[in-house]
């Protein structure tokens, strides 16, 4: 069959598009063709894609999306396309990847009248109810069942239309049989002693993952713990703003921003803790899994979507809702100080042994094959896989 797969900007290291780029892939393997649309692609393309690059030139971001969104249209409506995927919210969908919390909730619940009344809230809400209106048909892929609620409250869209995928961490995640040796490499190529603390935030953007927050809970630790402790950052954002705060808080010399990188296995296997203090309004959070599945304990809010595996697993601490700063403080300073992190670490890999955190991409790839099944678009070679 033909697939449109239609999304905002691509580029290698963000959680969706890392999704998107797997799940567009399985489709090619299992024989489908794909056509991707989108305003930018960084890196290489796929030789198995076709893309087209959807000119917009609006001096804001909301009136970017809106553009790609109409521009887009004609070629959805052409009927070339078996069925259409989208990652970003846009009208003409069959079928939309809900990496976002709902948007018309957390404005709503932000309480800012005022805001509803911006050309912003307007598009972004618009093409919000595009996917989950009820008069439409888009049938929706969740990532974190935590959201439905709040789509079907503001909504009303009908429980038929929602498919709940597993996680989807990769497997090169999994700790391999000579993760002792990664990580003492890793800290030899870093000079870190074994009496030193590794502590990792893995993010796209930092401020909405919490460098602040963890940028203050190394300087509250206690003056020969902070002294051997070393908050590295991977991932695409700009580091000067966090590195003039660590200035102020006395310690820049422990915090290091990398960058995005891909080889970020060999850090979760190298730290001792991962970071993710995360504001509100995390979906998932699938960085958590990965630790999990490296045998890396956590320490993150409660509001990221899949922080109820860090409590089931017991694989490390949560900081409750409302947030206060204190106890992510505490709790940083006694996960450095206890002797129970190995044991966090094993929990977490007994957890990734025992729960599906792996299958999304598999899953998601027989949703579209079902629907186009269903609605007699196409026949699948080799049967079809439901969710």
């Amino acid at each position: 069959m033909k697939l449109a797969f239609c999304l905002f900007g691509y580029f290698p290291y963000g959680g969706l598009e890392r999704d998107f780029l797997r799940i567009a892939k399985l489709c090619c393997a299992r024989g489908h063709s794909v056509h991707v649309f989108t305003m930018k692609w960084e890196g290489e393309i796929p030789p198995e894609f076709k893309v087209t690059l959807i000119p917009v030139n609006s001096l804001t971001n909301h009136g970017n999306c809106s553009s790609f969104a109409r521009r887009v249209a004609p070629f959805l409506k052409k009927g070339e396309f078996d069925v259409v995927v989208g990652f970003n919210r846009m009208p003409g969908l069959d079928i939309y990847y809900a990496a976002d919390v709902c948007y018309e909730a957390s404005v709503r619940k932000d309480g800012r009248f005022w805001y509803r009344m911006t050309p912003r809230y307007r598009v972004y809400s618009a093409l919000e109810r595009a996917v989950f209106g009820v008069e439409v048909e888009t049938h929706i892929f969740l990532i974190s069942e935590r959201e439905k609620a709040n789509f079907i409250d503001y909504y009303d869209t009908p429980e038929s239309r929602f498919h709940l995928l597993p996680p989807g961490i990769a497997e090169d995640r999994v700790a391999p049989d000579n993760a002792a040796e990664i990580r003492a490499a890793v800290r030899r190529e870093y000079q870190l002693g074994d009496d030193q603390h590794l502590l990792l935030l893995v993010a796209s953007n930092y401020k909405r993952k919490g460098i602040d927050r963890s940028l203050l809970a190394l300087a509250s630790l206690p003056e020969e713990l902070r002294r051997n402790a070393f908050l590295f950052v991977i991932g695409r954002d700009k580091a000067k703003p966090w590195q003039r705060m660590a200035r102020r808080l006395g310690v820049s010399r422990q915090l290091l921003c990398l960058g995005p990188r891909s080889d970020v296995s060999r850090f979760l296997l190298g730290a001792d803790v991962l970071l993710h203090p995360a504001y509100s309004g995390e979906n998932t959070g699938t960085v958590l899994l990965e630790a999990l599945a490296s045998g890396l304990p956590v320490l993150a809010t409660e509001v990221c979507g899949y922080a109820f595996h860090i409590k089931r697993a017991g694989a490390g601490r949560l900081v409750p809702s409302p947030y206060r700063q204190e106890v992510l403080n505490k709790h940083l300073e006694r996960m450095l100080s206890s002797g129970q992190r190995t044991h966090w670490g094993h929990r977490g890999l007994a957890y990734s042994r025992e729960t599906d955190l792996f299958s999304l991409v598999e899953r998601a790839v027989g949703v579209i094959e079902d629907l186009g099944s269903r609605c007699g678009r196409f026949s699948v070679r080799g049967g079809v896989s439901s969710s």
